[in-house]
């Protein structure tokens, strides 16, 4: 049985009594008594169909008890008993989910019989049936004059408790506690009980700001320790756990007696335990073993250099390091977080491979971690984990900006890889040069195992497919004024096709060793004189060396370039150098910013749980580090504006934004 016909059943059984004495009392008005009998009161002829519903009703037979009473009520709309037959009509419309039935039968009852004792049952029901139609607006508007008609303490608990609900189940917490307030200065004990589960729920979903604006109107009525409560447990959520820890002692001292002060002391316990870490020590989890060990290593470089010079350049306090090698596995990596946990970092950098099950462990045990991946999504694991790494979305943004609105190019092709990395980039291209108001004219993909790649190029320029030869006769009529000789053979002497080159730049996503193949053979295919296109694996020397000729002018975005002449990064690069003797690369930088960033906001004298070093990321000002200014948006991300370069000559140089 629903909920629903558990109440108007109930709210029917309440009212049988009152039912039977109306139908006894229009028995003895309309039946003369025999002087002398002590048998029962016979019943009127007319009353006989509202006592075959109430039977019917008894035995749930509801349609048939429906039928009853709607028929009573044709035939004796004037008789005593015709209210409590419509209320009926009303409450089992209202049973069975005829929700309209239900309202109309009501209103029937409020209009023709105002006087009736039902009336006001029938005005708080008429808001039931739109609460269970869930139009919730239509209650919270007509409730007013249903309280304004009503004085009868029972209806006017009703009918506040009803436009609490309906503005709990609009999602206004707020409101519906201030409605199941004015229900509760009129509730009797058992009304109270479920009036003070519905405040409950009600505070749960406040937020702070919202309690804390009630805790100081000074109003008496409120249930001041069950809303400091939550707010103590909203701030903890929140990780503002100063906050917490303030407004949860209060309570304590407040409320000692209170049933829910084991609660509060428990989480006081949980957040002084949060505060148990070690403030100056960062976690680093590289791939130091296995396939990826040489980026892993790459990384560590920039580490200890960020280490090294923070340490030289700061009079705070020592800042220590704690690598774990992740293997670029998932075993390794989950058994070096653990590690990492009981080490109780304050922050972590890393990892380059398995950055989603680092990250899933590092928002559980709440440890802010900086990934360096480009795994779709990462931070929406949760608000303790960033990236601070380049994308592929990133790329094509900064790329396809500045060829649309610098260069002014409006024609593309694409030319990609079969394979992930490349779909991945054809699609962001694409996407981003529509956004841009360019326009795509090809795409062809091509097998990354192969060397020749005459059939997709082909294909870009109009090269590959024959032309039909009475196609070739039409154009030859025509370029002679002979149109009309369809039989003229075809000259001996005629030229092979032209490539049709009507795109100002082609975009090709793929490593350098490929694109060295690639790139000659476009021009073999005549398609010259339009801007070569790629993404940051295109900064590489091994491309220059295999289409040197060929890739003149190539434009590519990256995350870092050595021969900027900002001082940070020439700074950067000397220390660099003189370290290891090799210049540094994209990830060298990236790993000294992240490592850098994190030193700074660890030496700062108010942080006092990891949510603050959490806090302090999301809301730093640029960070200007050799990447790029960097700051992170309300996800976590990193954003930057990345270095574009042209190759010119054997180097790379960067072009004016």
């Amino acid at each position: 049985m629903t909920i629903t016909m558990k109440k108007q059943l109930y709210f029917m059984k309440t009212h049988r009594i009152l039912f039977l004495l109306l139908i006894l009392l229009a028995i003895g008005a309309c039946v003369q008594k025999p002087p002398v009998s002590t048998g029962p009161v016979p019943e009127a002829v007319e009353d006989q169909l509202f006592v075959a519903g109430e039977a019917q009703f008894e035995a749930q037979d509801y349609p048939a008890a429906l039928a009853s009473y709607q028929a009573y009520v044709n035939q004796f709309p004037e008789r005593l008993l015709a209210p409590a037959a419509w209320m009926k009509i009303g409450s089992i419309n209202l049973t069975l989910g005829n929700y309209v039935e239900a309202r109309q039968a009501y209103r029937h009852l409020t209009s023709e019989y105002p006087q009736s004792p039902f009336t006001k049952d029938a005005q708080v029901n008429i808001l039931l049936t739109f609460y269970e139609q869930r139009d919730y607006t239509a209650v919270i508007e007509q409730a007013p004059e249903v309280l304004w008609s009503i004085d009868s303490t029972p209806h006017i608990f009703r009918t506040y408790a009803l436009v609490g609900d309906a503005y709990m189940a609009l999602g206004s917490p707020m409101e519906a506690f201030q409605y199941y307030g004015e229900a509760s200065l009129v509730a009797t004990e058992l009304e109270q009980e479920i009036i003070d589960r519905k405040m409950e729920a009600a505070i749960a979903q406040l937020g702070a700001e919202q309690i804390n604006r009630l805790l100081e109107s000074g109003d008496s009525k409120i249930p001041r320790e069950d809303l400091m409560l939550q707010l103590g447990l909203n701030y903890a959520v929140a990780d503002q756990y100063d906050d917490a820890l303030k407004v949860l002692e209060n309570f304590l001292v407040e409320y000692p007696a209170h049933p829910k002060a084991p609660v509060a002391d428990d989480l006081i316990q949980q957040i002084k335990q949060s505060a148990l870490f070690n403030r100056y020590t960062l976690g680093c989890l590289l791939p130091l073993s296995g396939p990826y060990q040489k980026i892993g290593f790459q990384a560590l470089k920039g580490i200890e250099l960020a280490l090294d010079h923070f340490s030289t350049q700061n009079s705070g306090p020592q800042m220590n390091i704690v690598v774990k090698d992740s293997g670029g596995n998932p075993e390794q990596t989950r058994a070096a977080m653990q590690e990492l946990i009981q080490e109780q970092v304050a922050a972590i950098i890393g990892p380059i491979i398995t950055a989603e099950l680092a990250a899933a462990e590092s928002q559980e045990n709440r440890i802010p971690i900086m990934t360096l991946t480009q795994k779709d999504n990462i931070t929406s694991i949760g608000d303790y984990v960033f990236r601070n790494f380049i994308t592929p979305r990133m790329q094509v943004g900064n790329l396809v900006d500045y060829v649309t609105s610098s260069l002014g190019l409006q024609r593309f092709v694409i030319l990609y890889p079969d394979e992930t990395y490349g779909i991945t980039f054809m699609n962001l291209f694409w996407d981003e040069l529509i956004a841009n108001g360019g326009k795509i004219v090809g795409v062809e993909s091509y097998n990354p195992q192969h060397t020749d790649f005459a059939e997709p190029i082909k294909k870009l320029v109009g090269l590959y497919y024959d032309i039909p030869e009475q196609l070739k006769k039409d154009i030859q009529a025509h370029n002679t004024g002979n149109a009309d000789d369809s039989q003229s053979e075809p000259n001996a002497d005629e030229e092979e096709p032209q490539a049709i080159v009507d795109f100002d730049a082609v975009f090709i996503p793929d490593y350098p060793k490929t694109v060295g193949l690639i790139i000659p053979q476009l021009a073999y295919y005549d398609i010259r004189d339009v801007y070569l296109l790629g993404t940051n694996l295109w900064h590489s020397e091994v491309l220059i060396k295999m289409a040197h000729q060929y890739v003149q002018g190539a434009i590519m975005p990256d995350g870092f370039f050595a021969g900027s002449t900002a001082p940070v990064v020439q700074n950067f690069v000397r220390m660099f150098e003189k370290t290891y003797e090799e210049k540094p690369g994209f990830i060298e930088a990236v790993v000294y910013d992240s490592a850098m960033m994190l030193f700074g906001v660890l030496a700062q004298p108010d942080i006092r749980f990891k949510s603050d070093i959490k806090n302090y990321l999301m809301n730093m000002q640029e960070f200007m580090g050799v990447t790029g200014p960097t700051q992170f948006d309300e996800n976590g991300e990193a954003q930057k504006e990345l270095h574009l370069l042209r190759i010119k000559g054997r180097e790379f140089v960067e072009l004016a934004r």
